[in-house]
């Protein structure tokens, strides 16, 4: 029996959840006819313009992106505007689009999960917990041998697809790192928590000046991570291989492609 658009995103709601998202977060489903046949999905980061043409090149029947396009609120889907383009493109192209944000982060093999993994960390326990104690945004754990924070730099540029920008490191380049936390894309909200501040370091995206600075200035005074920051796009782009693994065995005879093409924003650095 052909799967529909409806079927998957009862599939994609038992993977994840949106009772599971953040208030302010957008996920679900943005486009499409629920009574489409869906035989073909594209796993992507970024709804953007490259991922949308990926996704219309491989007459994919549906773009299930990460970020969602409309997070915050639009007026106008215009096709001078570039979220009205993407929409036209794929509705004109029977390319339905659905978002899996937060909602995907927090379950047990949302994003920062996987990145967790990826770096070997064992004991593992969210950052911040949901009620239940086993979902939540964020993971910590213990890496199966002490290492150095240089070498663990090394270890996650090495990891993680490369980017412009890198692996952008805070501490001493020689001191010692057992205890890590993880959270994939922005996490600079999650600096002041126990679980961040009991680390050795703390591995997210997006870090800014101020919460860094501070951060920082608050280790010194013995209370706090060495930091590595590293890209938004890239500290995600590991759990598409997951989400589609998940994806495949739920919806068999369903074909699910991960979308290789580097979203990161930034196309080159100039060291001074």
């Amino acid at each position: 029996m052909p799967h529909t658009l409806r079927s998957v995103c009862e599939v994609v709601e038992s993977l994840w959840p949106i009772a599971g998202a953040e208030g302010w977060d957008a996920p679900g489903l943005v486009s499409g006819d629920p009574d489409a046949t869906v035989e073909r999905i594209l796993l992507s980061v970024d709804a953007v313009a490259a991922t949308v043409e990926e996704a219309v090149g491989l007459h994919a029947d549906l773009l299930i992106a990460h970020h969602p396009l409309l997070l915050r609120g639009v007026t106008s889907i215009a096709e001078d505007r570039y979220k009205g383009s993407l929409l036209v493109r794929l509705i004109r192209n029977d390319c339905a689009l659905i978002a899996a944000h937060t909602n995907a982060d927090v379950v047990a093999d949302g994003t920062s999960a996987v990145l967790a993994t990826a770096l070997g960390l064992t004991d593992t326990a969210p950052i911040a917990p949901a009620a239940d104690g086993v979902t939540g945004i964020g993971r910590v754990g213990t890496l199966p041998e002490p290492t150095t924070l240089g070498a663990l730099a090394r270890v996650v540029a090495d990891l993680l697809p490369p980017t412009a920008g890198g692996v952008r490191a805070a501490g001493d380049y020689h001191q010692p790192v057992s205890r890590v936390a993880v959270c994939g894309g922005a996490g600079d909200s999650l600096l002041g928590s126990d679980a961040v501040r009991g680390a050795d370091v703390y591995i997210t995206a997006d870090l800014r000046h101020h919460p860094a600075s501070e951060a920082r200035e608050q280790a010194v005074l013995g209370g706090g991570p060495a930091l590595l920051d590293v890209s938004h796009w890239a500290s995600e782009w590991l759990w598409l291989d997951t989400a589609a693994e998940r994806l495949r065995r739920e919806l068999p005879g369903v074909e699910v492609v991960v979308s290789e093409l580097r979203t990161d924003p930034w196309d080159f650095a100039i060291l001074q």
